[in-house]
């Protein structure tokens, strides 16, 4: 996270940024709805086409450009990760599969032991 300590105060145009979004939205789930006799390729890029316009409205809004700078905040951060090599990973996977497999085994164990024991009481 960065140290800046800023006031912004949010556009007072800011609600009606949202509501254009909003109406966008509901806009393109309508004409989805519509258009159904058409193609899916022409109502997927009319969809594309009005996410765009209202993604791009929206980081036009105080919380629109916070989250922009969440998104660049978390790819600086993804770069700092110290990834896992290709024998780690592969190590870690069966160290993973073979817990699993003997958990399962006692769990099976356990199981017919204790219906074992429960169908002999019954008869």
């Amino acid at each position: 996270m960065s140290g800046k300590s800023e006031v912004v105060n949010p556009s007072r145009f800011d609600g009606l940024k949202w509501t254009l979004v909003a109406i966008i939205t509901a806009a393109g789930v309508y004409g989805n709805y519509y258009f159904s006799a058409e193609p899916l390729l022409y109502r997927a890029l009319g969809l594309v086409a009005l996410a765009i316009i209202a993604s791009f409205i929206g980081l036009q809004t105080l919380k629109g450009r916070g989250f922009w700078e969440l998104l660049k905040e978390a790819k600086a951060e993804i770069r700092k990760v110290v990834w896992p090599t290709r024998q780690e990973t592969i190590q870690t996977t069966l160290i993973v599969v073979v817990v699993v497999l003997i958990m399962g085994l006692i769990l099976w164990a356990l199981d017919s032991l204790l219906g074992w024991i429960v169908s002999s009481f019954i008869g």
